[in-house]
């Protein structure tokens, strides 16, 4: 089993980084990752989806796809992702997100897509949504 350390320098590796191991050592500290040498699958499922979003953030990427990005991230974590964000589209990008949680969409969208069994119901600014008209949005 790979570390956190050794999943993030594969995936710079993949993803092209000119220096792999200085861009893990980056993302670990900017995630806060404890225990980096420690095989991932050891820990918590809070620091599994940190590694996985550190690795999202991998080569600057101009879009962001993520699923439920603040699953099991605690408060002070949740704000730094949505600060990464932030900054990723200040910088020109996008980023498109799925939840279920409604807060989350006020504060972080712009623009939202509902589903409702599979349907979609509804797209456009988020002030115009309606909160009865579906159980899961993109953002």
């Amino acid at each position: 089993r790979l570390s956190a350390r050794e999943n993030l320098e594969l995936f710079a590796r993949l993803e092209g980084e000119p220096d792999p191991e200085g861009a893990a050592e980056r993302l670990l500290g900017e995630f806060g990752l404890p225990g980096a040498a420690s095989p991932s699958g050891n820990l918590s499922v809070g620091n599994r989806q940190r590694v996985n979003l550190a690795i999202a953030f991998l080569g600057d990427p101009e879009v962001l796809l993520l699923d439920e990005p603040t699953a099991a991230l605690d408060p002070e974590q949740r704000r730094r992702l949505w600060e990464r964000c932030a900054a990723l589209r200040e910088a020109g990008g996008a980023v498109v997100f799925a939840t279920q949680n409604l807060d989350e969409i006020e504060r972080q969208a712009a623009n939202v897509a509902a589903l409702r069994d599979g349907r979609l119901v509804f797209t456009g600014p988020v002030e115009e949504y309606d909160r009865t008209q579906s159980d899961t949005l993109f953002a």
